[in-house]
């Protein structure tokens, strides 16, 4: 499938446009520098693996920005990932309201800078999966007509769900980059929902993607090696 590069544009212009007003609307003022400081970060990471995957991978870049709402998602994952981006852009106002607005929460520097460092090394994670992982649709769904096959090398020896896994350090080094105590209770839900959406996508896998049953019993943690 092709990729529209204007539509492309579009989508990620939008975006940008979208977390910039949930996060400023709420906190009452554009003098957030650590809003600013999230949003360049992570625009900047969003576009240049969009650039990346345009150049290596433009049959995965597809699949991101059509595989939700395809036929064979499965109706839980619609759903669940309605609820979860209700619950992510919700957390993402709270933290405006929070950190700014009202000030409820005090969140020393030095604890702002290891959030920046946690979002980094969520990207990092989220980058290595995309490149080992070529089936890396953001719907649950078996892609039959891209001969979706299992894959068990780079991170994926280790973990089952890498790109979960990068959510973790990606929710948290967000509420502290954001200066947020109440955005850290926030991404506890969240990491709960992505943790709910692996159990649930396992159960897909095993029945429907050939060699996964073999692999969970190789491979024993979802998301933190000797953990979980």
């Amino acid at each position: 499938m092709a990729v529209n590069v204007r539509q492309l544009a579009i989508n990620v212009v939008t975006m940008a446009v979208v977390f910039m007003l949930t996060l400023f609307v709420p906190a009452g003022t554009l003098r957030w520098p650590a809003g600013w400081l999230f949003l360049l970060l992570f625009f900047f990471f969003t576009a240049t693996l969009t650039m990346w995957l345009l150049r290596f991978n433009p049959g995965l870049l597809a699949e991101r920005l059509t595989g939700i709402g395809k036929p064979d998602q499965k109706k839980w994952d619609k759903v669940l990932l309605a609820l979860t981006a209700v619950v992510f852009f919700s957390w993402l106002g709270l933290m405006g309201l929070d950190a700014v607005r009202f000030r409820w929460s005090h969140v020393p520097l030095w604890l702002q800078g290891l959030g920046t460092i946690l979002l980094l090394c969520s990207f990092y994670v989220f980058y290595i999966t995309f490149r080992e992982n070529s089936y890396l649709s953001p719907a649950v769904r078996i892609q039959a007509e891209r001969s979706h096959s299992l894959v068990s090398t780079g991170p994926y020896r280790y973990v089952r769900h890498p790109m979960y896994a990068g959510f973790i350090p990606f929710s948290v080094g967000t509420a502290l980059v954001l200066g947020s105590w109440c955005g850290l209770l926030g991404a506890l839900l969240l990491i709960a929902l992505v943790a709910r959406r692996a159990v649930l996508e396992e159960r897909t896998l095993c029945q429907e993607l050939v060699g996964y049953n073999e692999y969970i019993a190789r491979t024993k943690y979802r998301f933190v090696p000797y953990l979980w």
